[in-house]
């Protein structure tokens, strides 16, 4: 059996590749036009909401029946404010306030942004429960530790999102968020029995489906309750057996980006993309920075070929390009199109935690302009490097004369907290950290400075891991745009203390 005309187009419909810039290059152009399914975005394709919207517009001039998707979770994870840190907090901020419709109308803020801009799939929200603070992939992209929870803000995320018509994607199936491997590099491992799958991971998805979801996006997770040589991605007992069989969902299964080591390593891009169809999946997410016309004709011709030699049933490749088109072609009735609103920042302040410890000098507000010494970490790849984040330029729009020193760890060696301090001088002493639980170098260098200065504010801008450090702490449960001006707030005195 040869690559036919047909089958290829077949094999076309269930892509979405990514590409680079922020116009359509005449490749995607052509591809779309020849019956692609789709195309990803990401932050090196966005710029002004003006020019977005004319790019999914020229996306559209010659295939307007596509699916234009992007990952907009909000917080950490933002490709549309990318360059300004994001304007409404993540996933975990609106778990610890715990305000389902204070979550809904945050994912319908998110929906407004999208749909005007023309982009009709959105990869979130993230259905892990992040039931292992020691994640290095999940973290405050999880609603929280409490799979109830989780489960409640999902549905109401999803409401939110869907209400605007733009469809939602619950990821990452069957749950990321008891592992300490990051699926970019590795295989993460999920070791738990099927009833604890069931009682922990699965109850924010199963929630999700009864939403009616339009997508799930799957996890490059090794389930071995399930599967224990092919990762959930790959494996037909996860995708069709838990997902389709047990759990009942008949909507659009896409796939984490598939050129990540933990499937592409073992099998290449091409063939990991062909057992993933194989497997269940429907659409194929290809986002590597690396994306190219050469790269989907790989892809394309590795699906076609597990056809023709008999690896890949026709009738299953036809049944995933249906499944794609069918969230293509949805529209919800009545859908809301009022203009996007200013509901972030008020999430944001809602979150905040704060900790007073007794006797230590802390007061607040800061009676002056302080120092700030924010604390950096690496991040990981679902995070835009170099996105804004932190505490220290918002307050020193509020409390002119604030200065900021910014240390990463191989700034962070033993005499530049000391240096730090020096710059303090008598002044307060703010000290900005983000997951300092899960790096050491961060918990030493806040040890030194605040041996030397119990008097210290610590803002934490990460997961809380302890709230008993500095003598007052602040913990904002995300390092948004807005997390960081609300932490500011209550610094300078606008927002109570």
């Amino acid at each position: 059996m040869k690559r036919s005309p047909d089958l290829l187009r077949l094999a076309d419909a269930v892509l979405l590749p990514g590409f680079a810039g922020t116009s359509a290059p005449g490749w995607v152009r052509r591809r779309l036009a020849g019956g692609m399914a789709g195309v990803v975005l990401f932050s090196r394709n966005v710029g002004t909401p003006a020019e977005l919207a004319a790019l999914t517009a020229e996306l559209r001039a010659d295939s307007p029946g596509i699916l234009i998707g992007i990952d907009e979770e909000a917080g950490d994870v933002t490709r549309l404010e990318a360059r300004t840190g994001s304007s409404r907090p993540g996933n975990y901020a609106l778990g610890v306030v715990d305000d389902e419709g204070l979550t809904e109308q945050v994912a319908r803020d998110i929906g407004r942004d999208l749909r005007a801009a023309g982009v009709n799939l959105d990869f979130a929200p993230a259905a892990d429960v992040n039931s292992n603070p020691g994640n290095p992939v999940i973290g405050l992209r999880s609603f929280g530790a409490d799979p109830l929870l989780a489960a409640r803000h999902t549905a109401a995320w999803i409401r939110g999102l869907q209400s605007t018509g733009v469809a939602a994607c619950a990821k990452h199936f069957p749950g990321h968020g008891d592992t300490t491997v990051d699926s970019h590099h590795g295989v993460p491992r999920v070791t738990v029995t099927r009833e604890e799958l069931a009682e922990v991971e699965l109850p924010p998805f199963r929630a999700a489906i009864r939403e009616g979801v339009r997508s799930i996006m799957t996890g490059h997770l090794l389930v071995t309750a399930y599967d224990r040589e092919l990762p959930a991605t790959l494996s037909p007992r996860v995708l069709t057996g838990l997902l389709r069989e047990e759990l009942g969902f008949q909507g659009m299964i896409v796939t984490d980006a598939i050129e990540m080591a933990a499937v592409s390593g073992p099998y290449g891009i091409g063939g990991a993309s062909a057992r993933a169809v194989a497997a269940g999946a429907d659409a194929v997410c290809v986002g590597g920075e690396n994306a190219d016309e050469a790269t989907v004709d790989l892809i394309r011709e590795a699906v076609a070929d597990a056809v023709t030699q008999g690896r890949l049933p026709e009738e299953r490749l036809a049944d995933a390009a249906a499944r794609v088109r069918a969230v293509t072609a949805w529209e919800p009735g009545g859908h809301d199109t009022a203009p996007p609103g200013a509901i972030g920042l008020a999430a944001a302040r809602r979150a905040v935690r704060i900790t007073h410890r007794d006797g230590t000098g802390g007061v607040l507000p800061l009676p002056a302009a302080p120092h700030v010494v924010e604390l950096t970490p690496e991040t990981n790849l679902a995070i835009d490097k170099g996105m804004p984040w932190g505490a220290g330029e918002p307050l020193r729009a509020l409390l002119p004369g604030t200065t900021v020193v910014r240390l990463g760890e191989r700034d962070a060696v033993d005499g530049l907290p000391g240096a730090a301090l020096h710059q303090a001088g008598g002044r307060p002493l703010v000290i900005v950290v983000r997951d300092a639980h899960r790096h050491p170098w961060q918990m030493r260098a806040l040890e030194r400075m605040l041996a030397a200065r119990p008097d210290g504010v610590v803002v934490e801008m990460g997961l809380p891991g302890r709230t008993d450090l500095g003598a007052v702490h602040i913990a904002t449960h995300g390092a948004a745009r807005v997390c960081g001006q609300a932490a500011a707030e209550v610094l300078a005195g606008i927002v109570p203390a």
